[in-house]
């Protein structure tokens, strides 16, 4: 049964703690989906940052029409990122090539310091060559994730007895999040979220999308 006024006030980090944020008012199951929707919109915040080309990605104009799937993770992530990019990969595929070229997919490293663009690239071609990955410094991608009221990602720290290269882990914010054309998120996918449940919303987010696109856009469908 659906639980219309349970409201999650949590968002797990990789690093397996918790980070309290109350700023997110999320209703599991609303709007018919199997996310999590949220009871207020947030709007997505302009920004813009150099993609695995060196190309200035500006995501407002990037995104406009499209049901965009944002995430931020890094490629030496153990577990949570590799899983959530498979697992969201696999739901597209199933998708009609008309829908799966409506959905945008963009990935934002939150370890630029190893994530150069060519490993980005690399990592993301794993799971489909058109995954969108973008990159910028550490402080610009917390004020980002701040205004999308995620936690900010945060660099295990490091023993003085360790070796400076030694590998590290980040912990960051695990949602992906969908994002209407219209640059309102709409709702939040958490690690464990399973390819059924895509395959049920992404239709639900498609057609939203279409319906806020209007007959005269492309999106639409018109």
């Amino acid at each position: 049964m659906i639980r219309t006024g349970f409201v999650a006030a949590f968002v797990v980090v990789a690093l397996g703690c918790e980070t309290p944020d109350s700023a997110f008012d999320r209703t599991e199951g609303a709007e018919g989906l199997r996310g999590l929707a949220l009871e207020r919109p947030l709007e997505a915040p302009g920004f813009a940052l150099a993609d695995t080309e060196g190309r200035l990605y500006d995501f407002r104009a990037e995104t406009e029409a499209s049901l965009t799937l944002l995430f931020f993770g890094y490629t030496h992530c153990p577990d949570i990122c590799p899983v959530q990019m498979a697992v969201l990969d696999a739901a597209l595929d199933d998708l009609a090539y008309a829908d799966r070229r409506a959905v945008e997919v963009v990935f934002v490293t939150t370890d630029p310091a190893r994530d150069t663009p060519e490993r980005l690239r690399a990592w993301l071609n794993r799971f489909d060559a058109s995954f969108v990955g973008l990159r910028g410094d550490m402080e610009t991608v917390n004020e980002i994730q701040t205004g999308l009221h995620l936690p900010p990602a945060v660099i295990e720290e490091t023993a003085p007895s360790r070796p400076r290269d030694e590998p590290y882990f980040v912990g960051h914010a695990t949602p992906i999040l969908a994002i209407t054309g219209d640059g309102i998120v709409r709702a939040l996918y958490p690690s464990g979220v399973r390819q059924t449940d895509w395959r049920h919303d992404l239709p639900l987010l498609l057609r939203l999308n279409r319906t806020l696109a209007g007959p005269g856009d492309p999106a639409g469908g018109g």
